[in-house]
């Protein structure tokens, strides 16, 4: 079993798992349990975090020294955020 992390749409329809194993970000159909994409992001990936309105996810790429920003509804990757060494855990915060 190797290390990896995952988010969920918020429509629970895909799972998204990553692994500092690998250089895939796995993309599953949550109903079927079939996997629908991998996405090459590198030599590893580790923390994802998602905009809560299932837009964008955003994946670190630790090994790599950045963050890829990722569009749902393509299932793209659209930019990448240099984040200094080794971006690992992501989270986020609102104001109010």
């Amino acid at each position: 079993m190797g290390t990896g992390r995952g988010r969920i749409d918020p429509g629970a329809k895909r799972a998204f798992v990553s692994s500092l194993r690998g250089p895939d970000l796995a993309v599953f159909d949550v109903s079927s349990r079939q996997d629908v994409k991998w996405i090459k992001l590198g030599r590893g990936a580790a923390g994802i975090l998602m905009q809560p309105d299932g837009s964008r996810l955003y994946v670190a790429c630790s090994p790599e020294d950045y963050v890829a920003v990722k569009d749902l509804k393509t299932l793209e990757i659209v930019g990448h955020i240099d984040d200094g060494r080794e971006p690992d855990g992501l989270a986020s915060a609102t104001r109010q």
